[in-house]
């Protein structure tokens, strides 16, 4: 059963008309549009983050996914790689250019259009909600 709170609000067409709470329907579509209506997970946000610098390669999306978080974000190449899958099977990036380089495959990833968007809405979205809440700690002293 997936919970209605998973999904935004007044997006009708990602609950189900029989009251059971599921998806309205099981096609991919249908799960895809709901998906996007969620916030991004943070290894996702970064990930897109590292490459709206421009294209590269695995490993080094690693490294600057950590020098983006401060350290405190470190991927593990499965995760990466399963992450970097998903993201080109959803239209937000794409694979740039591939090369051999010591014997192996080295594939660079780049954004897409759609996947810029998202970012960038992405990063609106949490910019807003940061400011929220600096905005209600200010009063407590917490924040100057």
């Amino acid at each position: 059963m997936i919970e209605p709170a998973l999904f935004a609000a007044g997006s009708p067409t990602c609950l189900s008309s029989g009251g059971a709470g599921g998806l309205a329907n099981a096609s991919p579509t249908v799960y895809k549009a709901c998906m996007t209506d969620r916030a991004m997970q943070e290894a996702t946000f970064l990930i897109l983050t590292a490459l709206a610098d421009g294209s590269q390669h695995g490993y080094g999306i690693i490294a600057d996914v950590q020098e983006i978080s401060g350290g405190r974000v470190r991927l593990r190449a499965g995760t990466l790689y399963t992450a970097l899958d998903r993201l080109r099977a959803d239209g937000l990036i794409g694979v740039d250019r591939e090369e051999i380089v010591g014997g192996r495959l080295r594939r660079y990833y780049r954004l897409t259009a759609e996947g810029t968007e998202r970012l960038a809405a992405e990063a609106a979205r949490l910019q807003a909600n940061a400011k929220a809440a600096l905005t209600r700690l200010k009063p407590l002293g917490v924040v100057t």
